[in-house]
């Protein structure tokens, strides 16, 4: 068994805070806080260097997360031959994501997975609707957010950074605005459960309120109305960022962003006898995803 004081180190690195992880896990920050010291007076050494916004390694932290990781991953994997799952990946295994992160970054990755395993047999949702995972329907769920229910297994697979952009033909009718105050003044674009925003800028954190100018719960008619000139949306990087760099969309007010406690996490619940599955499926999702979503600026 893999030592819960190293496990917990190593989410919290996962996460990029302890608040993170306490989300995760559904904890409270101190008992967390609490766990990480006694982990650095049983060590002898300080592993983090503690900020109000997020944490960073010292030296010993990171020489520590880069030989824990793989030992981790080692001990899982021996587990899983012993116990015998991993004889046959194989049956059936159902897979939900949100509709546009499912179409751009989940289903290119799949026709690898299942060329490697031609024996599970796939089912792919795709909805923004809240998928329960405690009623069994699905297997693995990738899930957008900064909470995760308590009961379930969440691994990070990276942050989902946000940006206010709108299309040119839109800036060059109404104008740009250069000031929160501003920014209320124009047609906001976003989902039905969006608004309002929670924005990270030079003042801290801001609570950005608003309406939509039109009313959906589709996050790629957001997307779409946003490039046909409707209005400025809050959209994350690995939506927009090509229409970003094309030009066709515009960054408005750069200097605020979407809150950094948003990240992109695979989801499931405990479920042993589908667990070599999933844990394949996961381990071809982060292997795919990780460096995809870490290019991101």
């Amino acid at each position: 068994m893999f030592d819960p004081d190293y496990d917990l180190f190593l989410q919290i690195v996962e996460a990029g805070s302890i608040s993170g992880a306490a989300r995760v896990r559904g904890q409270s920050v101190a008992s967390l806080s609490k766990r990480l010291v006694r982990l650095e007076e049983r060590l002898g050494v300080r592993l983090v260097h503690r900020t109000t916004r997020r944490l960073s390694l010292t030296a010993a932290g990171k020489d520590l997360h880069d030989t824990l990781t793989p030992l981790r991953a080692s001990l899982a994997a021996a587990e899983d031959r012993i116990a015998g799952q991993l004889a046959m990946v194989s049956g059936p295994l159902r897979i939900t994501a949100p509709t546009s992160f499912g179409r751009m970054h989940v289903a290119p990755c799949l026709p690898q997975f299942l060329a490697r395993y031609p024996e599970v047999e796939l089912r792919v949702d795709l909805s923004d609707e809240f998928v329960d995972m405690h009623n069994g329907s699905h297997d693995l769920a990738i899930r957008i957010g900064s909470r995760i229910d308590a009961g379930l297994i969440a691994h990070r697979l990276g942050s989902s950074r946000r940006v206010l952009c709108a299309a040119p033909a839109y800036l060059a009718q109404f104008g740009e605005p250069t000031t929160l105050p501003e920014l209320s003044r124009h047609r906001l674009l976003a989902t039905d459960s969006q608004l309002p925003w929670q924005l990270d800028g030079p003042e801290g954190t801001v609570v950005q309120q608003g309406q939509s100018h039109v009313h959906t719960n589709s996050s790629e008619i957001v997307r779409e109305l946003a490039l046909g000139g409707c209005g400025i949306a809050l959209r994350s990087l690995w939506d927009v960022s090509d229409a970003l760099d094309s030009g066709a969309l515009i960054p408005v007010l750069p200097s605020y962003r979407g809150s950094q406690d948003v990240g992109i996490f695979a989801v499931h619940a405990i479920a042993p006898q589908a667990s070599a599955r999933v844990r394949a499926l996961f381990d071809h999702l982060f292997t795919w995803l990780e460096p995809r979503l870490q290019s991101r600026p």
